[in-house]
């Protein structure tokens, strides 16, 4: 009996309100359309983990000058297969991007120019690249072997979280 009267009571609220109001299709559907998302996020779940891993990386991996951050945050937003994989646990695929670039030297090679060239973007000077068995011009930040090894210091970071 209660519930019948607050029930009645919160209708003719409602009444008293919308008397005044004018119809409108976008009022309708957001008043009909308002439990649609209840309990549920708007924002699609592979940009939930892609924002999770970005941010990961962002506050984990070493680099100074920012470019190799950027770029690999780039790789990661590109590899939607791989993040879709791991949407309830996102930190798994960034472990796999880091092993299958770690394992593959020609993916390591192919990151490491990119992050040059980024860098050259970003700095208005002229990259360093290094090419494959070649020595790294000593004014290089990104190396092959830099590169590498900040992205295994990554990795291992990551172990800690997963």
């Amino acid at each position: 009996m209660t519930d019948n009267k607050e029930q009645e009571r919160r209708q003719a609220i409602q009444r008293e309100i919308l008397a005044g109001r004018k119809f409108s299709l976008a009022e309708a559907i957001g008043r009909e359309g308002g439990d649609f998302l209840k309990g549920e996020s708007p924002v699609p779940k592979l940009v939930q983990a892609t924002t999770e891993i970005k941010t990961f990386i962002a506050n984990n991996l070493s680099d100074s000058s920012g470019s190799l951050q950027v770029i690999l945050q780039t790789w990661v937003v590109a590899d939607e297969k791989g993040v879709s994989q791991h949407l309830d646990s996102p930190l798994q695929a960034l472990k796999q991007l880091l092993t299958n670039i770690l394992d593959n030297s020609e993916l390591l090679y192919e990151l490491v120019r990119q992050v040059d060239f980024k860098w050259g973007q970003m700095y208005d000077e002229r990259p360093y690249f290094q090419s494959p068995g070649q020595a790294s011009h000593p004014n290089d930040e990104y190396t092959h072997e830099s590169v590498e090894e900040t992205l295994r210091s990554l990795l291992n970071q990551l172990d800690q979280f997963t």
